[in-house]
């Protein structure tokens, strides 16, 4: 059985983050049953982009100092490390709070830069990741309960992609981003490589809509701890009330035999789930249709059947970052304008994550404009 763990917490108040952590962690057997004294132990929030704590795109800087604290209680010493999506790192430190929870919790923050080649053992047969990830002795993963663009939901296997240093980042969007499942299947060999030894899930305010970046706040009130990352993320799909045929690391980890992935396997613990608020997150608009259609068909109404980027021209300043991360290199800037190759675009939705502006627009196909408008009037 896999043991999930909720508490409720309605604010970032420190103390009562603190309070409800211990809460959380008490029926796991509290911080002392993951950390031994002396032990080097990552903290690996999500720290995307430079944002403020209060747009909800990076794991709250309370949240990361009240474990940081705990694990320093515990005899651990806590080191906080990520590769941000953009920005740079100290800049997405100090903007989300983060680099002032490391000061006064008295953890070390690290920047991912140096890396280590590994050897997979699965579908990917190479991995570079960072070095401070790799070598520290435990993980605690604190990602934040976000929706997605790409996979739907982010939260705690998908956060585990951080160890993924810098550039290698759109490389791997590059060679698997084209299909989810195989991008599913990648986030969750990352996974395997080093497991965490415990996940502890961000959701007192989520994020719903045009995630992970360009989302909008939701106040959920809710903490989420457990050991496996799958069964955490499974639990937090459904606090999200989104169905697991949009999950797609969910429905892969399935398709693997991974432990987790059925509810039959989870015991929960803590404040019961129907407890927190049961409104559905709103889905980003980018979502596509595809599901169960053959191969063939799929390909041929890829247009119609999936949504697009398109910049806005009113706010896009030309800045060339999504132009520069794009994995495929479908993007262009040509006569003062940005251009999107729709035949070449994989839909990784990495220029909307990254654009410091909210430039970039979704352009539904024709197909999926009308499916969704038939969705909202059975709704």
């Amino acid at each position: 059985m896999e043991r999930i763990v909720l508490a409720r917490c309605d604010s970032y108040e420190l103390s009562r983050v603190r309070a409800a952590l211990v809460q959380l962690l008490e029926p796991l057997g509290g911080m002392g049953s993951f950390v031994r004294p002396g032990e080097r132990i990552l903290l690996k929030p999500n720290m995307l982009s430079v944002k403020s704590p209060e747009q909800a795109v990076t794991t709250h800087p309370a949240v990361v100092r009240a474990v940081a604290e705990l694990v320093r209680e515990a005899g651990g010493r806590a080191v906080i490390g990520d590769s941000p999506g953009m920005g740079g790192f100290q800049r997405v430190a100090d903007k989300s709070g983060i680099a002032r929870a490391a000061a006064e919790s008295g953890a070390e923050l690290v920047e991912f830069n140096d890396t280590v080649d590994l050897p997979g053992s699965g579908t990917f047969r190479r991995f570079t990741l960072a070095r401070a990830y790799w070598e520290a002795d435990k993980i605690i993963n604190l990602p934040k309960l976000k929706t997605h663009e790409m996979m739907t939901m982010t939260c705690a296997v998908k956060n585990l992609f951080g160890a993924v240093v810098g550039a290698e980042k759109a490389g791997w969007h590059l060679k698997a981003g084209a299909s989810r499942e195989q991008f599913a299947r990648l986030l969750l060999e990352i996974y395997l490589m080093k497991k965490p030894v415990l996940n502890i899930v961000d959701a007192i305010v989520a994020m719903e809509g045009n995630g992970p970046g360009s989302g909008d706040p939701l106040q959920v009130g809710a903490l989420i701890a457990g050991v496996n990352p799958v069964a955490v993320d499974l639990v937090a799909g459904r606090l999200a009330g989104i169905s697991s045929e949009l999950l797609h690391v969910e429905r892969e980890a399935r398709r693997m035999g991974l432990a987790g992935t059925a509810w039959e396997e989870i015991e929960l613990g803590g404040a019961p789930l129907d407890s927190f608020p049961s409104r559905p997150f709103r889905l980003p608009v980018g979502l596509d249709v595809q599901f169960g259609l053959p191969k063939f068909l799929s390909t041929i109404l890829k247009r119609q059947l999936t949504s697009f980027p398109i910049a806005d021209r009113q706010s896009c300043v030309l800045c060339g970052i999504c132009r520069d991360a794009c994995p495929p290199m479908a993007i262009e800037i040509k006569n003062s304008a940005l251009i999107v190759d729709q035949g070449r675009c994989i839909r990784c939705w990495c220029c909307r994550e990254l654009c410091p502006h909210d430039a970039m627009l979704v352009r539904r196909g024709l197909v999926l404009k009308v499916v969704s408008a038939l969705a909202g009037r059975r709704s």
